[in-house]
């Protein structure tokens, strides 16, 4: 191999590698948001929003890291009194996907009480996040 491919090839490992540890550190973070969005009930398809915090899951239907998603989240909101889960079908609802600017399954929105969006993560939330985004949520209250 010439000295130009083997250059190639680093830099192409190289490359490949930072875009794969830029993916890991964003992937699952739960995130702030600047809190603009506002998401009723009915949009998706709640009876009600919690009395605190709306955990929102928007999944899809062969998307395995959404049943990790779901059944943290759900535990949380059992967990947490006046937090609530919602899944979202995104395949059903890309209205409203488009809107919010949902890019990929899973994705968690975090809704304070209003129904406005305060926290957003993409792919399995790390729980201790989830947690400390709640604990942030009622302590701004």
């Amino acid at each position: 191999m010439s000295e130009v491919g083997i250059l190639v090839l680093v830099a192409t490992l190289v490359v490949a590698t930072a875009l794969g540890i830029a993916y890991r550190r964003r992937h699952g973070r739960v995130v702030d948001t600047a809190g603009a969005q506002r998401v009723t009930a009915a949009a998706i398809g709640a009876a009600a929003l919690g009395d605190k915090a709306t955990l929102v899951q928007f999944s899809s239907a062969f998307c395995r890291p959404c049943v990790a998603t779901r059944q943290l989240l759900a535990d949380v909101a059992t967990k947490v009194p006046g937090v609530e889960h919602v899944d979202v079908d995104a395949e059903s609802r890309l209205e409203l996907v488009r809107e919010l600017g949902i890019s990929s399954t899973p994705t968690t929105l975090l809704l304070d009480a209003a129904g406005v969006v305060r926290r957003k993560a993409t792919g399995v939330p790390r729980r201790d996040e989830v947690y400390a985004a709640l604990a942030q949520l009622a302590d701004q209250s």
